[in-house]
């Protein structure tokens, strides 16, 4: 395909834009081949083989458990009418609200010595001490496997709901009077037509799980993420924590490479325009509370459970919701949050229009590789935006200092203005998906009419695109905002001293046990999360 490009103002600015997200993990590729002191011989020999066996080793436990877990959730609401059918179908999202670390605080107080679980036992068997019974051990990574996948699993559950939901019940009917039972109609129809939702909602699941920090830090689990903190905090090296962050990059990439391969070579089509819907069959009696049953499990592990642990604690301390610690975070999370969402929506505003208008061109061929910043961990991102940005700083206050005698001090790093800019790039791909399918339920023949009456480009963005796509960019914002506000490794790595969110103000005080005072922000947090569910649920009946 032959590229052409107009040096216009919005083919310019595009680029721009795909430069800026794609910058950080370009720049975590170069400090990783141009370390100042090359551990790499070390971490290969050392450390760096434990942090990939565990990695793997978290990736197959969660994919397989969000898989069943998301597939058969998904299987029951669709397929069958039982107890509580309607509001779990919706419930089953709610997960998707709480961050993967607040159900890991949530679990280790539920299930600790002295959490409810055994305290219980050991008052209904007389036990003394914990040397009388047996009890799994809390902190372990099957117990981040199980956190992490009932956090998740809401990625394959909606896909695979939305794939089941689809299939013509025609199918269906046919695959009945040929003989196959409830079993045979999953296996050999249902499932085989799904496969490619189920594999992107594992892939989205595994991209998670790669990136999780805080869950991994809490059960002591040392994953290719912790590796990047270590090395870089503890170890004081820079080069070393780019060459683990380039791993989890190459990690990563290869996840998308294959989730995108498997869905090319596969081809499902509809049969017709008019598909008769799903005749959903009724589960009675002990079959139905079965099937109640199992879709109750990880609604009530990945929601119930963390809300109930955090509201308890609540309650029992009132005097932790008037901490000034926590109206701090508020307002810092409400700031960066706010302004990362704004400036990621308008870049993405921007970036889809002017492709769009561009044709062939170069801004079009940009346009994919600008999704793959929500692919980079935020510890990745954090690595290649704080390495040049300090020496960018250092270099600005150094000549504003020499020029006028002020010195400025550190713009972006001593500022939030790094975190927001590490906000923009890891969520873009949400905004410009969001922006770009708002943009495709538009008609062409509105904008070239306007066109034609004498507005610019950017009159028929105004005057035609935006009051068309308003629902759709309030969502697009919304998303992106909670996904900043439950950002966790990259607001650590990347906040300047004495600045905290809601995030890291929960990451700290249960680091120290302090889970009573952790609450309200918790509490916020997956209130706030839940506000982007509400969207989804609704932009998805």
């Amino acid at each position: 395909m032959r590229l052409s490009f107009r040096l216009d103002g919005w083919s310019i600015g595009a680029v721009v834009i795909a430069v800026i997200v794609l910058a950080p993990m370009l720049s975590v590729l170069w400090i990783a081949f141009h370390p100042t002191e090359n551990i790499w011989p070390h971490l290969l020999s050392t450390v760096l083989p434990r942090y990939f066996g565990t990695t793997l080793y978290l990736m197959l436990g969660v994919g397989i458990l969000t898989a069943a877990v998301g597939t058969g959730a998904a299987w029951l609401v669709t397929m069958y009418r039982f107890p509580g059918v309607r509001w779990l179908d919706h419930a089953l999202l709610f997960p998707l609200a709480i961050p993967a670390y607040v159900g890991a605080y949530a679990l280790v107080d539920f299930l600790q010595y002295a959490g409810p679980v055994q305290t219980a036992l050991r008052g209904a068997m007389g036990w003394q001490s914990a040397r009388d019974y047996w009890f799994p051990e809390v902190r372990s990574e099957e117990m981040a496997i199980l956190v992490l996948s009932f956090a998740l699993y809401p990625y394959v559950y909606l896909l695979a709901r939305a794939a089941f939901r689809e299939c013509s019940g025609n199918g269906y009917e046919v695959a009945r009077a040929l003989g196959a039972g409830p079993w045979g109609l999953f296996f050999r129809v249902g499932l085989p037509l799904a496969r490619p939702a189920i594999a992107t909602g594992v892939a989205l699941a595994l991209m998670e799980t790669v990136a999780d920090f805080g869950t991994v830090s809490y059960f002591g689990v040392q994953t290719l993420t912790t590796g990047v903190f270590s090395t870089w905090l503890n170890g004081n090296n820079a080069g070393g924590a780019a060459q683990i962050a380039g791993v989890i990059l190459m990690l990563i990439l290869l996840l998308v490479a294959l989730e995108r391969t498997g869905r090319r070579n596969a081809r499902f089509y509809r049969m017709g325009r008019a598909q008769r819907p799903v005749d959903r069959a009724v589960l009675r009696g002990a079959k139905g509370w079965v099937a109640f049953g199992l879709c109750l499990l990880p609604f009530a592990l990945g929601f119930l459970l963390p809300v109930g642990v955090m509201l308890d604690h609540s309650l029992k301390n009132p005097e932790v919701w008037v901490a000034p610690g926590l109206f701090a975070a508020l307002g810092n999370t409400l700031m960066v949050g706010g302004l990362a969402a704004v400036l990621t929506v308008g870049a993405a505003l921007f970036l889809v229009y002017a492709v769009r208008m561009a044709g062939r061109g170069v801004a079009r061929v940009v346009l994919p590789l600008t999704t793959l910043g929500y692919a980079a961990p935020g510890a990745v991102l954090a690595v290649g935006l704080l390495v040049p940005l300090a020496a960018l700083d250092n270099r600005v206050a150094d000549a504003i200092l020499a020029v006028t005698g002020w010195d400025p001090g550190l713009i972006m790093t001593g500022t939030a203005g790094a975190i927001v800019l590490a906000y923009g790039v890891r969520f873009f791909g949400i905004a410009q998906g969001a922006v770009d399918a708002a943009f495709g339920r538009v008609s062409p023949n509105l904008p070239m009419a306007a066109r034609s009456l004498g507005r610019t480009a950017g009159g028929a963005l105004s005057a035609v695109y935006l009051p068309l796509m308003r629902g759709s960019v309030a969502t697009a914002l919304l998303v992106v905002f909670v996904d900043c506000v439950k950002e966790l490794p990259a607001t650590l790595l990347l906040r300047p001293f004495n600045f905290n969110t809601l995030s890291t103000r929960v990451y700290e005080l249960a680091s120290l046990e302090r889970l009573g005072e952790a609450a309200p922000a918790a509490l916020v947090v997956m209130a706030v999360g839940l506000a982007a569910v509400a969207a989804l649920a609704r932009a998805n009946r």
